[in-house]
């Protein structure tokens, strides 16, 4: 058999062929809205923008600014078109941003045919086909009264933002299959619907166009159409990967086990393997010992087509947030046709690296070992990855394996609040000192009580514990299920020089007091911040749409300037109906009418927008309102 010749490409970051710990993808396709030249011709209704502004609470009153960048529909009576793509796609990984007009109404059609429904359906307790996120029904006119519609599939949880700010999903989808007569011998499915960072359905078979679709019948080929009949909806940021149905796979591996104190991979050439045998699944099937162990698996890698793949090898032995990095506990080493693509030396158990390969086959060579196991990091499992050349993501022959009989424990809101002291990870850091609180209506909040940081907020569930309460707790941290908008985790509160003093990082005069819950279980949290004595108080209004934040305090003898940052982000802007959008509109924030907030730049160009904290009869109260 021939092997064909190739080069390795490594990524730069890549120092010896380590990687670090975050897995890499491939960079998707993009659809360009500069023009409409990707799109088939259209009527008017849809048009090019720079930017787009709809208003919370009326519709009809969106206002366009000049420029590209951003696809909008506008429809009217004589103009209503959908929108179909000149690019066919089968299988596909598609993401994109999406803005609803108040009320609007809209949908993704997969190859023309399957739609994921887009709606306004900003604080909808329970969701139905019809709204935001729904894979939406089938419909036959023939069948029996209020039966016509079926096979509707409401997303699992409603985390829709309100009208006017920009949402995001990201859809993996696998075309139906047919033989070489033509016939369907596999149904379309929706591997993944992620809404907002929401994963809302998995595996949803459809078994026929979805109704309004642009075409009855079913191919292996179809554009991507954007419904325009129904609806104003702004969309940006389309992107997109292709693939076909041949993968990467492995064949004829065989695994040499060892045992002992193996100091590298290298000196697998010279020890005599305790074990020789022949392999379906990439695990070590080599000894029962749980550390001091290692393997050498060779086997032959077939490449469907010629182009570059991204393989990442994963020792989940070795840990992520390695705590002990003077002492590997392990090692790894990747190897395909003579030639070393990935190598990790301990420091991190996860590297990627890019490969250009022939289609075709080649040798492969996988060696790994593990000297001990830290108390967090139990597992023996390890996986190889690959993406790429018309590949989706895929782990290569994994095991089936038992699990433990354990479900998912979970903390819900559903009638009262609900509060939960934990770890949680925040921008990277695990903030051990935090309580977050769970509403009825699906908005829920955390507050670190250890600096005072007001941390993060969500719409959705509240809190998965499984990594706290299960076992030893190896991660020990509470894991919000709903759609997650981290703040900057700096104080509320700060006692600043002048107006121009730098926001700071912490607070040395922060004291935290405790707190008091009221009649319905809301928390109120005190804390003095030097002399100064402050309570603060969260309250979720109109079914989880909003989240008040106040702070009443009673001033000392600050020397300097009391204030209060209600918001941080990359861009912060006052829309015409006197809200400020934050991020680039990814929430809004609604003040009292006689506020007089101060936006400014920090020295890292980025914008805070702030309040005074101004006294009146000895008490001082800051109040505004978080809308999203």
């Amino acid at each position: 058999m021939r092997y064909h010749t190739f080069a390795v490409l490594l990524f730069l970051v890549l120092a010896g062929f380590t990687g670090a710990a975050q897995t890499r993808e491939l960079p998707d396709n993009t659809i360009p809205l500069q023009n409409l030249d990707a799109f088939r011709p259209t009527a008017g209704n849809w048009k090019l923008a720079g930017d787009v502004y709809y208003d919370l609470r009326k519709a009809g009153k969106g206002k366009l600014q000049e420029g590209t960048g951003v696809l909008v529909n506008d429809p009217s009576e004589k103009s209503k078109d959908n929108l179909l793509t000149k690019m066919e796609h089968g299988d596909l990984e598609l993401e994109l941003d999406f803005m609803m007009d108040k009320g609007s109404n809209s949908g993704i059609y997969l190859q023309g045919r399957y739609e994921v429904q887009l709606f306004d359906s900003w604080g909808v307790q329970n969701p139905t086909a019809q709204d935001c996120g729904a894979i939406y029904e089938r419909w036959d006119e023939n069948r029996p009264g209020n039966r016509k519609g079926y096979e509707g599939h409401a997303p699992a949880v409603n985390v829709s933002k309100a009208p006017g700010l920009w949402q995001h999903y990201k859809i993996v989808f696998r075309a139906p299959r047919f033989n070489e007569q033509g016939q369907k011998t596999a149904n379309a499915v929706f591997v993944q619907v992620i809404h907002n960072g929401v994963m809302i359905h998995e595996n949803v078979e459809v078994t026929g166009p979805t109704r309004a679709a642009a075409f009855q019948d079913e191919q292996p080929l179809g554009p991507l159409m954007i419904q325009g009949d129904h609806g104003r909806v702004a969309i940006r940021n389309i992107r997109y990967k292709s693939f076909g149905t041949e993968p990467v796979a492995l064949t004829g591996l065989t695994l040499k086990a060892y045992e002992g104190d193996v100091k590298g991979v290298a000196a697998f050439d010279t020890l005599t393997p305790v074990r020789v045998t022949d392999i379906r699944a990439l695990a070590h099937q080599g000894s029962g010992t749980r550390d001091q162990f290692g393997g050498k698996i060779n086997g032959t890698i077939h490449i469907p087509r010629t182009g570059e793949y991204l393989f990442n090898l994963k020792l989940d032995w070795i840990p992520e947030d390695n705590n002990y990095p003077e002492r590997p506990n392990g090692a790894g080493e990747l190897v395909i046709g003579g030639k070393k693509v990935i190598a990790i030396d301990g420091e991190h158990g996860d590297a990627s690296a890019m490969v250009q390969l022939e289609a075709g086959e080649h040798p492969i060579e996988l060696s790994y070992l593990k000297n001990f196991g830290y108390w967090y990091a139990q597992s023996n499992n390890f996986t190889l990855s690959v993406e790429g050349a018309g590949v989706p993501r895929t782990a290569l022959n994994t095991p089936l394996r038992a699990v433990e009989p354990v479900g998912a424990i979970m903390v819900l809101a559903d009638k009262e609040p609900v509060m939960l002291r934990s770890f949680i990870e925040h921008d990277g850091e695990k903030r051990t000192h935090t309580i977050s609180v769970g509403e009825p209506g699906g908005a829920n909040y955390t507050v670190d009580l250890g600096t005072g940081d007001f941390l993060q907020f969500w719409r959705g569930n509240f809190m998965e514990t499984t990594p706290m309460w299960h076992g030893r707790g190896e991660s020990q941290l509470a894991v919000p299920l709903g759609s997650v908008i981290a703040l900057a985790g700096k104080p509320t509160l700060a006692i600043l020089r002048d107006g121009n003093a730098a926001w700071p990082d912490s607070s040395a005069a922060y004291n935290y007091l405790g707190y008091e819950m009221d009649k319905s279980g809301q928390p109120t949290f005190k804390y003095t911040l030097g002399a100064a004595s402050v309570r603060e108080k969260f309250e979720v209004s109109e079914q989880g749409r909003k989240l008040g934040h106040t702070l009443t305090v009673v001033p000392g003898q600050e020397q300097g300037e009391l204030w209060c940052r209600v918001a941080e982000g990359s861009e912060i802007r006052k829309l015409p109906n006197g809200l400020y959008a934050i991020n680039d509109k990814e929430y809004l924030i609604e003040l009292p009418r006689r506020a007089k907030p101060v936006i400014r730049k920090t020295a890292g160009n980025r914008k805070e927008l702030l309040l005074p904290v101004e006294a009146k009869n000895g008490t001082a109260e800051v109040q505004y309102i978080i809308v999203w």
